[in-house]
């Protein structure tokens, strides 16, 4: 799913994407890396504001333990 950029009531429509969107509230970003970053957690918090959902979770699976590569983000 493509979040659109709305910026001073102009709307460009290469703006962000929404790996899955579950049930039309809740954002899931998958991801196989070697680790979470801030920048991954800034970009999730940067989605759920522009997109108006309030409930995101961040999944890395290269991970031992599944809840190690888990992240829940709120607004």
């Amino acid at each position: 799913m493509t979040l659109p950029i709305v910026y001073e009531g102009e709307v460009i429509d290469a703006g962000y994407r929404l790996d899955i969107v579950v049930e039309d509230s809740i954002i899931l970003e998958i991801n196989a890396i070697e680790a979470l970053s801030r920048v991954n957690e800034a970009q999730s918090l940067t989605y759920l504001k522009f997109s108006g959902y309030r409930l995101r979770y961040l999944m890395n699976f290269n991970v031992v333990l599944f809840m190690q590569g888990l992240r829940r983000f709120v607004r």
